[in-house]
Parts: C-alpha cells; structure tokens; sequence
C-alpha cells in the first residue's frame, strides 16, 4: 500500500521524501549529542546544589540544636528550683553567641508569668494558646518551643526572616538561587533571585534539615543553552535544507524541467507533424537530449508513413469510387436491358415480371450512386437522399402494361441519417418490396414513410404505413405465396425482426447507423 503510494508521487516529492529520511539519523544524532551535553551540564549543576543544599541544612540545624538545647536546660533547670537570674544570665549568653545572633527568646512558666527575654507577654500569651515542643513555620519566621519535664516552665524563641537568609546563604554564589523552607503545608521562603519562568526549567533539590522536622529546598534554573549548543543542534537542519534545496535545483535543472519541455512537445504532436531536436533545450541531461531525438526520428518516420498512407488511401478512393461508377453503370445497362424487354412483351404477366425485376435492379443502382455522393469525404449513404430518390423511381414505375395508374402518394420524414452499405442495400430492398406490395394491392394508397433515431446510442428504425397493408385476404395470400419470405431474408440481413401490425398497416424495423448521433428532429412529411 505504501510503495504504491510512494510511486504515485511526483519525482521531485519522492526526491524530497528520500532526502528527508537518508538525513534523518543524522539530525536526531546531532540533536542527541546537544541534549546530553546540556543534561552533562545540568547534572554538574544539580550536584554543586546538593552540596550547598546540604551544607546550608547542617548549619541551620546545628544552630537550632544548641538553642533548643539551651532552652529545653533552662526551662529544666527553672523546673528544679534554679536561681532565676542565673538561668536567665546563662540562656541569654548562648543565644548571644549563636551565629543566629537572636535575644529572641522567652522564659515563662506555664501560668504566663514571663521570667526574662525579649518577647512581649502578650506574645507569649498568644503563643502559650499553641502548646508544643520542637520547631514550626510562624508567618516569616519560624519558632522553637521546649517545654520542662513536668511542664511547669515553657521556652520559646523565635527567628526572623533575615537570620534564617543569612544562615542558610551560600558562601560562594554561583547562579541565581531560590531557597524555601517547609513544614508539612507550611512554606517561609527565605531567598528569590530569579522570577519564575513560564516555561519552567529548574534543578531543585530537597534537603531535610535534622532533628527539627523541616525540609530545605534549593532551586537554580537549569543551564541556558548555548551559541554553541543552538549550532550544533541547527547544523544537522541547515544541512538537510540546503542538501534539500541543491538536490532540488540540480534535478529541476537537469531532469525535471527538460522532461516537462519534452513532455508538453509530445502531447501536443499531431501525427504528420515532425517534433524538433531538443538540441535547443537549456542545459538538457545527456540522456534526455537523447530521448529526443529518437522521438525526433521516429515522427519523422511517422510522417513518412503517414504521406505514404494518405497516398495510398487517395488511389484506393479512387479506385473504389470507379468500381462503384462501372456497377452503377452496369445496373443501369440491365436496367434498360429490362425495360426493352418489358415493352417487347405482349403478355401481362411478362411485363409485371420485368418490372418487378427492374425495381430490384433501380434500387441497387441507386445505392451505388449514393455510396460516394459526398465527394471525397465519405461518411456512408445518407437515407434523406438514397429514400427520397429510391420512392422517385418506384412512383415512376406504377404502370401495368402500356396503361399507366394513378400513380400512389408517398410521403417521406428522413432526417440526414448515415448508414453503411451493408446496411443500405437490404434497406433499400425493403422499401422496394413494401412499396411494391401496396401497389399491388392498391396503387393509389398512400404510403408514409419515416425515420427515427432510437434512444439507444447508433440505432434508428424505419417505419412504413399505408391504408393498403392493412389486414385482408389479398395482403395475406401475397405474404404468404412471395413477399413474406423476401421481407423475412431481409430483416435477418439487417439482424433485427420485421415489426407488423395488421389493424394499422404498418410495418417497422430496426437498424444500425454508421456513427452513434443524437437524435435529430426529423423534417415534416412530404410527398
């Protein structure tokens, strides 16, 4: 199915189509190349963010463990009896020491009363509402709250948004960073140096940072590609372009355009017309130019023999039509032959006998005179001409003995119909044998006579109608003792059965035209 399709293509598709899949591996092996190196260089780049990912995670957790260890001793030291000042003195030296640098601290027993530190009492309230040990995510800041064995003393301290950046900060800034911090569905982003692309391509990496229950997150954008990468990746296009666009020009140049030149020369050759050499074609293929002038040669034969031909169809005209001269001059000796003889007889009998036979022979000789009455040109016998002369010389005939008849009344509808002369001859016999029985019945009955073309494509039938034939004792003795067996030989000659019908007197039969022809609008009966 698809080689059949492919070899319906144009020569110039098929090329392109051939092009296109010989050059395809090796674009998807450039294009291959240029991704990976990108991904080399993207996973270099996601290695270095673990790295400070992992770093910025173990010193933010070393700073919260020592403050939540000195929070959790002071609240227990408070909980045994502790001097309250001391304890105070010696929680507020190791927050003052902490890289944090945060006094951001509260001691508090469990009833609110605020023992020392920097947080307001309405703070601490608020924050006593949520009792828990360890760390959460509190709007910008995160906070860290140890509670004493019996829960009698609470420590909480709290860490601003510009510590947690600076703790967690790199030291050395390599890309544009991104760092949040979570807990569970709480998010505190600490760093944004880059806006969010549409298209978002990231390296992320997540760390979590120990014993606090919080998840670090670092975010670089990947590596750009570039100018050499958007190169390397275009090359194997450029190439399959300009690979397409040669192979395209050298094959419209050398083979295509010549063929279209050559191929439009020979449809529109005429045979006796000599095709000129291709000699003068831009830049033809060898073998075109070749192809040619075989063409060249072989119309130059075609002419020949079409001379030749023409000739000697000329003389076989010719001949034809001299042969077709001598019969019908042939015919017209019998005829008079007959007509000698005729008025020679003395008896009735005799004389309807050679006029009969004179009939049949008229009527030969009319079609012989007809068969070439279109000059050189002959396209068959036209029944508008052979009928109307061929019923001129049958009323010319309706005599018996010297004395003649009153001659019948014979109307004929023929349009300009051609037949061959196979088929004219048995028509013309028809006719004569039709015409010839309503005579002999009545001589001066009317006679119609008309032709059709069928709806069938090359068919046209013949009708005769007359008063005489209709149904009787004499019709049916004629039929019966000659005239019935000639009509019979004669419709088989024409391959087609004779159509009677005795109420009406009208006989019809069918026949075959030359050439198919729509049909015609007969001309009005005349007589």
């Amino acid at each position: 199915m698809i080689g059949r399709r492919f070899a319906r293509l144009a020569t110039g598709t098929r090329l392109l189509v051939l092009l296109s899949l010989a050059l395809l591996p090796l674009g998807c092996l450039a294009v291959y190349a240029a991704i990976q190196n990108s991904r080399s260089v993207d996973l270099e780049r996601r290695a270095l963010l673990r790295i400070a990912a992992d770093s910025a995670a173990r010193r933010l957790a070393a700073e919260i463990t020592v403050d939540v260890t000195a929070l959790r001793a002071a609240v227990n030291l408070l909980d045994r009896g502790a001097d309250e000042l001391a304890v105070c003195a010696r929680t507020r030296s190791v927050f003052g020491t902490a890289l944090l640098e945060s006094n951001n601290f509260l001691l508090v027993t469990r009833g609110g009363r605020p023992i020392c530190g920097s947080l307001a009492l309405a703070r601490a309230e608020a924050m006593l509402g949520r009792p828990m040990n360890g760390v959460r995510i509190a709007g910008h800041a995160i906070e860290i709250h140890a509670r004493s064995d019996t829960g009698a003393f609470i420590g909480i301290a709290r860490y601003g948004l510009a510590d947690l950046r600076r703790t967690v900060t790199p030291q050395e800034r390599l890309w544009p960073l991104s760092a949040v911090l979570t807990a569970g569905d709480d998010r505190l982003a600490l760093i944004s140096e880059f806006t969010l692309p549409v298209v978002e391509r990231l390296e992320r990496v997540t760390v979590r940072v120990p014993r606090t229950g919080l998840d670090l997150i670092f975010a670089v954008e990947r590596a750009p590609f570039t100018a050499t990468q958007m190169i390397t990746m275009l090359t194997p296009v450029m190439m399959w372009v300009a690979a397409l666009a040669v192979a395209w020009l050298v094959i419209h140049r050398f083979v295509l355009d010549p063929l279209a030149r050559l191929h439009a020369t020979i449809s529109a050759y005429e045979p006796g017309r000599i095709l000129p050499s291709p000699a003068r074609m831009t830049v033809p293929a060898r073998e075109i130019a070749d192809l040619g002038d075989t063409f060249s040669a072989i119309s130059q034969t075609v002419a020949a023999h079409e001379a030749q031909l023409a000739l000697g169809l000329t003389r076989q005209t010719r001949l034809t039509r001299e042969v077709h001269h001598r019969v019908k001059n042939n015919l017209q000796v019998v005829s008079s032959l007959i007509n000698l003889h005729a008025r020679a007889a003395r008896d009735e009998e005799a004389i309807a006998a050679y006029t009969t036979i004179g009939r049949r022979v008229d009527a030969l000789a009319v079609v012989h005179r007809n068969h070439f009455a279109e000059l050189e040109d002959n396209r068959g016998l036209n029944l508008h001409g052979l009928i109307g002369e061929l019923t001129s010389n049958l009323r010319s005939t309706a005599m018996t003995g010297s004395t003649i008849q009153a001659l019948p009344a014979i109307r004929i509808g023929v349009p300009s119909l051609f037949v061959a002369q196979d088929t004219a001859i048995p028509l013309a016999f028809l006719l004569t044998e039709l015409i010839e029985l309503a005579m002999t019945i009545d001589p001066a009955a009317s006679i119609d006579i008309e032709i059709a073309a069928l709806d069938t494509p090359g068919r046209a039938r013949l009708t005769l109608v007359s008063p005489a034939l209709v149904d009787g004792e004499l019709i049916a003795q004629l039929l019966a003792e000659r005239y019935g067996r000639v009509l019979e030989g004669l419709s088989r000659q024409l391959r087609t059965p004779l159509q009677r019908d005795g109420e009406t007197g009208r006989f019809a039969v069918d026949f075959a035209l030359l050439q198919p022809v729509a049909a015609p609008v007969a001309p009005p009966l005349r007589g």
